[in-house]
This record gives C-alpha cells, sequence and structure tokens, in this order.
C-alpha cells in the first residue's frame, strides 16, 4: 500500500479507501462485512470510509464493530452528515447546527471511538446557512470530536465558499468526495482547478463505475445473477444509467488495455483515477473478502501516458463530463 498527503495537511491515508455504502447494514451479513474489514486491514488499507445514512445508520455500527481492537491510532476513520436518519424527522437531516451536533455524538458512539479523523458534509445544504453549518464543523473540530473537516459532492463555487469560512473560523477544510471514474468525469473541469487552488484533495467513490468498469457485463446480454444490476435494494438503480449496450460495448474495449498493462480490469480502473494527482483516494467496497486483494494491486501503479490515450479513444464521448451535474438537492424531503 502507498500513501498520500489529504489536502493541503500533513494527513496522510491510504491510496485506497475501503468503504461500506450499499453494503454492511444491508446487502451483506455482519460476519461478512467483519471479514470484508479485515482483508482489507490485512491488504495495508488503513483508510475507512462510512456515514450515518447508510443503511440507517447501521453500516456505521458495522464498521466500529469490525475495527474493535484495532490500534485506533493506525487507523484513519471518515464518516458523513447531511442525508435523513433515525425517524427521519424534521431536524434528522441537513447541515443545521442541531443536526450536525447530534449526529457526530451518534456516529462516535456507533463507531465505538472518540474522534473521527474526517467528517464530511455528505452534500451542500441550500436551506441552512453555510456561515451556520461551518461555524458548527469549526465547534466540533476543537471539542476533538473530529480532526479535520471534508464535504461531498460540492461544486467549485461551494468549494471556494466553504474553504474561506473555515479560514476565518480557524481549522481546515481538506477535502472532497466526488464521484470519479472513466465514465463519470463531471469534477475534471471545475471542481479539480478550484481544489488545486484551494489546497482541497479528493476521495473518489465508485471509481469502477459501479461495477461496469469490471467488465463483467456484456452488451446484449443479461446481468449476471447476484451483481449490483440485479439488486433490487438500490444498487441496480445506481448502476442503470450505464447499463446501455454502447457503454458496455466500450468498456470492453478496455480488456487488452488492462492485459497490455499487466492488470485486471477492476485493477486498471481504480489506477486510472489515482493518476489524477489531486486525487488523495480511491474508495472501493466488497461484498466478499476476497474482492478487495484485487483492487488493491491498483496502489502504486502509474500508467503510461500511451495507456491513457488509449482508454480515453475506447470510453470516447461514453463519458458524462458535464460539471452542472455536480449537485446537490435543493429542497429537503422535510
Amino acid at each position: 500500500m502507498e500513501f498520500r498527503y489529504l489536502g493541503n495537511s500533513g494527513f496522510k491515508v491510504s491510496e485506497i479507501t475501503f468503504g461500506n455504502w450499499l453494503t454492511h447494514g444491508s446487502q451483506v451479513e455482519n460476519d461478512v462485512a467483519s471479514q470484508c474489514v479485515r482483508a482489507a486491514l490485512d491488504a495495508g488499507i488503513s483508510t475507512f470510509d462510512t456515514a450515518d445514512v447508510y443503511a440507517n445508520t447501521a453500516a456505521e455500527t458495522v464498521l466500529g464493530e469490525a475495527l474493535k481492537g484495532e490500534r485506533r491510532e493506525s487507523l484513519e476513520i471518515f464518516t458523513k452528515v447531511f442525508g435523513a436518519t433515525g425517524p427521519k424527522g424534521k431536524n434528522d437531516l441537513g447541515l443545521s447546527r442541531k443536526h450536525i451536533m447530534e449526529s457526530i455524538n451518534g456516529s462516535l458512539r456507533r463507531l465505538q471511538t472518540d474522534y473521527v479523523d474526517l467528517y464530511q458534509a455528505h452534500r451542500y445544504d441550500f436551506e441552512t446557512p453555510l456561515e451556520e453549518t461551518m461555524q458548527a464543523f469549526a465547534d466540533i473540530v476543537r471539542q476533538g470530536k473530529a480532526l479535520y473537516i471534508g464535504v461531498s459532492e460540492w461544486t467549485a463555487e461551494q468549494l471556494r465558499e466553504g474553504h474561506a469560512l473555515s479560514k476565518e473560523l480557524g481549522f481546515q477544510l481538506i477535502s472532497n468526495q466526488p464521484q470519479y471514474s472513466m465514465l463519470w468525469r463531471v469534477i475534471e473541469a471545475e471542481v479539480v482547478p478550484a481544489s488545486e487552488e484551494l489546497g482541497v484533495s479528493q476521495i473518489v467513490w465508485s471509481p469502477m463505475a459501479q461495477g461496469v468498469l469490471s467488465g463483467k457485463y456484456l452488451p446484449g446480454q443479461p446481468a449476471p445473477d447476484g451483481s449490483r444490476a440485479t439488486d433490487q435494494k438500490g444498487g441496480a438503480k445506481m448502476i442503470e444509467r450505464w447499463m446501455r449496450d454502447d457503454v458496455l460495448a466500450g468498456v470492453q474495449e478496455l480488456k487488452p488495455i488492462a492485459e497490455e498493462a499487466g492488470l485486471s480490469m477492476p485493477q486498471l480502473a481504480v489506477a486510472w483515477v489515482l493518476q489524477n494527482p489531486n486525487v488523495a483516494s480511491a474508495i472501493i467496497g466488497a461484498s466478499r473478502p476476497e474482492q478487495i486483494a484485487d483492487s488493491v494491486e491498483a496502489a502504486g501503479v502509474r500508467l503510461e501516458p500511451d495507456v491513457l490515450k488509449k482508454i480515453d479513444d475506447a470510453i470516447g464521448s461514453l463519458a458524462e463530463r458535464d460539471p452542472a451535474q455536480t449537485k446537490s438537492p435543493s429542497k429537503r424531503e422535510h
């Protein structure tokens, strides 16, 4: 495993982060989830990402149990706040001071830790003054409940505003967690340049485009049994935008490129996002422990310029690049 600094800080994270969205507390039994965490630790992963909204807080509980007994100082534990949790009442979502303060306490209890290394605004909240949100984050840092603050899926303008307030309030906004893959490149035009200017790193999710870049989905053929595309608990909905024959055919063109580079398809996908110098870590998930060992081999891989060009030629116009696709809900559900 290799490690990178997160933003303009002295804080290092593993190039591969283990995330438990869509799996722990919902799709995967707790004993298997614990085996996945153990496999991640054995592979050299020290960074773990979750959120209170995942499986309505159950994912945090599972991760806390799985990491119990590990040396806390050797781990980097991330979680997030924004989405509706608990009974999903009027104050059970968003980035109000009330919700943030109550949420950090709940997350720490479930994760069985005194602090998280990175506490992230899961989306931008248009209905709470940004000053209120950032003041709450500043207080959490001063209380020692979070060491650093990050955000997720914020636009370049939102990052600039949040970063300016964090400096005024005396804490560091060091990261953004966007979706990023060969097929989803919406951060490249605006978010990445702004982040480089501000000293903010990307911790990217879905580097394999919900599994499409693994190459297991073939054009004109039904999705394999047990795959995310057949999961009616949420996985199928997330992946459906990529389940077009033209996209699947383009992905198949990546197979010889991966073979020539001595990589599996998942390794190529993860290695590709790590070529972006603004990316500090790529989040991977797993429903089986053996999936982790393959993806981890992408750490430290350097893809030559000719390989990157071949990838661009294969994907071409199939990739989504519109910066406007970086967005947060404009209205709360309650």
